[in-house]
């Protein structure tokens, strides 16, 4: 594994938990709230771990508390709901702030607070203004509040900026009156960087530790400077926070110790026992942070020299890197980079192909806006009004699902919203009106389509005709302005939509930490070379001469392993260094006209998820789907499903399907037959039943038993357990207006998927064309295997399955309910468990950046769930388009 994300989480050592295990073996800590041995003893070491959180930071307790808080995130929440505002107070935030601290104006707004959002630019840029005349009262309290280091470009921010605000020689501060305070976001700094207390006296410092030391998750601190506690207001009191109170009068006296304050309840004392571990496991691999330091930014330098200056063959840029330094001084960058990549066109290629194709590759890596909106607009350029717009598109969709067909949003009648007017339209792009001029067509569908839209348009019309004349032309451009956007997908933080109209959403963030190493960097660079640059490699080698010779500060000192040992082909194309694949310019394929009917040509049922199929020529279909389809499915010792993405080797295991004996068996190399009843233990009443969930749906099941689990764990190498649905329990599929009720099994979208022998083909000629004489060697069978589809039709165009509704497969008919979204998955050899880059590549270079391959069908008319029909090879396929 590859493991570039040590800035959301970093990897916490082997010694690390082993001497947390011995400790917590060793000794006994008991509640810190209770006064015998063991809870003194509690008592003792949580205080001893402040006083070395504080140590790290070059303070002492003279100057500086610990609060422990739930992450650092509730540690900026415990400031905002604690500060003393004031109607006359500021909140000053920098726009390169992550959302939990931008989050703070919630709470401020409300009560009159102004909020001001600073550039980064504005802080030194604009201190010449301290002499306009002062606003504000002189007693108010102000709160700034500033990354030590951006968590989007890894830009470290002066921390001298800390008594810069406080004596009002920065702007904000310099042009209002008051006591200013100051809030320093650390948390993405102190995981590679020292940070000294004497020198930046910030009043309020949140950390999160598994930042610093990847274990224990859910705990984080805030360091408040002793001179700002008597200021800090609490309301709310907890179990061990009151020095006395009374039930029945309104009195309460707070501890006397600060800490004891605001720690509501028992603190998560044995969590942070295991901070101290982490302290000692840091200090005994690295030495101290001023070596993680060089480390990480030498890591970080040369991955930045290497993709800056990678070129396409045509010499177009590889990367567009979104960073304010070159990476020549630490004390000024981190150790990230964020980045897009480009394609030889110089387009964009989407974040989203960029995180399937490393999870091909086993690289771990983070992509999006990373909870921090501000920086991602200043990088990516764009417009509130942009942001603005793809919510509201996304608000669209997920407005219309959850509001019935007819149901009317209430609204006030003295404010106008635009969403219930998308809504409409949402409806109107869903129902079928080509359908209703039809009349040989007409049914109660067509009546239900015709009442819903005149009564939305009924309501719609007296929504608009509140307004006067202009503001009705302003509407109808309005209208049809967001009607275009409604076509296309909405983005909100954290889904995968990278792109709308060509304008990237988001982008691709890699981090060290301190056990990060230049293989990770070779790995990264070769999947970058193999994967999105047009042959031969080409460098822009009067940018690296520059980069590798430019002068860095006196602290800094180069890694050992020089950048020059990453071999790239030289411009000549002679192909010396390493040995990339070739991949030539995407092309299409000319389509090729079938006009041979439409038959079903291969059925495959997958008894246990993620494990290899069985090939039929005929299977019966039941209620959920093909009988004994994905009814099975292994999970680890927490119950949640396994699939190939975690554990590619599953596709090793054969299931067969005895029906004599009514036995479903696995097979697997090196390992004895397993045999399990097809019906599961019935008879059993002590059998255990499991929750667990797949693709977020909830199932109910049970467990095979611990043969089973034996015979899986043994093969796989870790615990695991082997889990059947429970007969009785029926998975319905998600709430959408087009698609019919219908029960699944343990799928992940729908009863079946279904691909097109066709569009197979298509893919194939195309990887061949992109590849040439080094194309992997995919026969179309190995092809079919790796998107594990049900059915597979012959017979029609390439791709013109992604256009159909409906379909009739021999007396069966099927609604088509969406086309399958493609991962990584698809990159793993069903025969050796093995992964590659192809077909995910070229499937989204042929498509223009769509992953989907394949459509998802449910049975309709399902009336009689006991009835069993059958599906056999060679039934004619009959597609109904719109």
């Amino acid at each position: 594994m590859t493991y570039l994300d040590h800035a959301g989480t970093t990897l916490f050592p082997e010694s690390q938990i082993k001497g947390f295990f011995q400790d917590l073996c060793g000794s006994v800590y008991g509640n810190p709230h209770s006064h015998n041995p063991s809870s003194r003893l509690t008592h003792d070491t949580v205080e001893h771990v402040r006083y070395r959180i504080l140590q790290h930071f070059n303070s002492s307790p003279e100057d500086y508390t610990v609060v422990f808080t739930a992450g650092c995130t509730a540690a900026i929440k415990l400031v905002a709901e604690s500060f003393p505002w004031t109607p006359a107070s500021s909140f000053c935030y920098l726009t390169d702030n992550h959302t939990s601290v931008v989050g703070i104006r919630g709470l401020t707004s409300p009560i009159g607070v102004a909020s001001i959002p600073i550039s980064p630019e504005e802080v030194e840029g604009r201190a010449g203004e301290r002499t306009c005349p002062k606003v504000g009262n002189s007693q108010a309290p102000h709160l700034f509040c500033y990354p030590a280091q951006s968590n989007y470009s890894g830009k470290k921010y002066p921390l001298w900026h800390v008594k810069g605000i406080r004596s009002r020689e920065l702007y904000p501060s310099c042009t209002r009156e008051g006591q200013w305070f100051v809030l320093l976001d650390a948390s993405n700094l102190v995981g590679c960087s020292p940070l000294d207390l004497q020198e930046c006296p910030a009043d309020f410092l949140p950390v999160s530790f598994y930042k610093m030391f990847g274990f224990p998750t859910g705990l984080g601190a805030l360091i408040i400077r002793n001179e700002c506690l008597d200021m800090l207001k609490k309301t709310y009191f907890g179990g061990g926070t009151a020095a006395a109170y009374l039930a029945g009068e309104d009195y309460y006296v707070p501890r006397f110790n600060i800490d004891g304050r605001f720690e509501d309840g028992t603190i998560s004392f044995l969590d942070i026992i295991a901070v101290n571990h982490g302290f000692e496991a840091l200090h005994r691999l690295t030495g101290g942070m001023e070596r993680i330091q060089l480390h990480t930014f030498g890591l970080a330098r040369h991955t930045y020299m290497m993709l800056s200056c990678l070129q396409h063959n045509n010499g177009q840029p590889v990367a567009r890197l979104y960073c304010d330094t070159e990476y020549q001084d630490p004390s000024t960058q981190g150790p990230l980079l964020n980045f897009n990549l480009l394609d030889a066109h110089g387009d964009i290629v989407g974040y989203s192909k960029v995180q399937k194709l490393a999870s091909l590759f086993n690289i771990q890596l983070r992509t999006g806006c990373f909870c921090n909106t501000g920086a991602c607009q200043h990088y990516l350029g764009m417009s509130d009004q942009q942001v603005k717009a793809n919510l509201q598109v996304r608000l669209v969709e997920e407005s219309s699902k959850n509001t019935a067909p007819g149901k009317v949003p209430e609204h006030s009648s003295d404010q106008f919203s635009w969403v219930p007017v998308f809504i409409f339209m949402h409806y109107c792009r869903h129902y079928p009106l080509h359908l209703i001029t039809c009349p040989c067509a007409f049914n109660m569908i067509n009546i239900f389509s015709c009442v819903m839209i005149v009564t939305h348009f009924t309501w719609l019309f007296s929504v608009i005709m509140r307004l006067d004349h202009c503001s009705f032309v302003c509407s109808y451009v309005t209208i049809l302005l967001h009607c275009t956007l409604c076509v296309q997908a909405g983005h909100v933080c954290g889904d995968d939509v990278d792109m709308i109209d060509g304008w990237p959403t988001g982008s691709v963030r890699v981090s060290f930490g301190y056990m990060s190493t230049f293989g990770d960097i070779q790995q990264l660079l070769r999947f970058v070379v193999d994967c999105f640059v047009q042959k031969p490699v080409r460098l822009d080698y009067i940018r690296l001469n520059r980069l590798h010779s430019a002068s860095t500060c006196s602290a800094f000192v180069r890694h050992p392993q020089s950048p020059t040992r990453l071999q790239i082909p030289s411009p000549s194309g002679t192909g010396e260094g390493l040995e990339f694949s070739h991949m030539a310019v995407a092309c299409s394929p000319t389509l090729r006209t079938s006009n041979c009917e439409r038959t079903l040509s291969q059925i495959f049922i997958y008894p246990v998820k993620s494990c290899a199929a069985i090939e039929v020529t005929q299977w019966a279909v039941g209620p959920l789907g093909l009988l004994y389809d994905r009814l099975w499915m292994v999970v680890n010792i927490n119950g949640v499903c396994l699939s190939q993405k975690q554990e590619p080797r599953l596709c090793l295991i054969q299931p067969s399907i005895h029906w004599a004996c009514k036995e479903l068996c696995l097979h697997a190399t090196g390992m004895k037959p397993l045999s399990i009843p097809l019906e599961g233990n019935k008879q059993n009443p002590g059998v255990k039943v499991f929750q667990s969930k797949v693709c977020g749906d909830r199932v109910q099941s049970v467990d095979c038993g611990d043969e089973a689990a034996d015979w899986i764990s043994e093969f796989l190498g870790k615990p695991c357990r082997l889990i059947q649905q429970s007969p009785g329990f029926i998975r319905g599929m998600k709430r959408d207006h087009a698609k019919p009720v219908a029960g699944l099994s343990l799928v992940n979208e729908a009863q079946y998927l279904m691909i097109n022998m066709a569009s197979v083909k298509f893919l194939k000629e195309h990887i061949n064309e992109r590849q040439g004489p080094e194309a992997e060697n995919l026969d179309i069978q190995q092809l079919i295997a790796r998107f594990r589809a049900n059915l597979v039709v012959m017979g029609a165009e390439p791709f013109e399955e992604d256009n159909w509704k409906h379909v009739v497969i021999g007396d069966l008919v099927f609604q088509v309910t969406d086309l399958c979204a493609r991962c990584h998955m698809i990159g793993i050899d069903q025969q050796t468990a093995t992964h590659m880059p192809e077909p995910l590549n070229s499937l989204s270079a042929c498509r223009k950046g769509k992953v989907t391959f394949g459509v998802y069908l449910v049975r309709q008319h399902q009336l009689d769930l006991d009835h069993t029909s059958t599906l056999s090879v060679g039934c004619p396929v009959v597609p109904q388009s719109p």
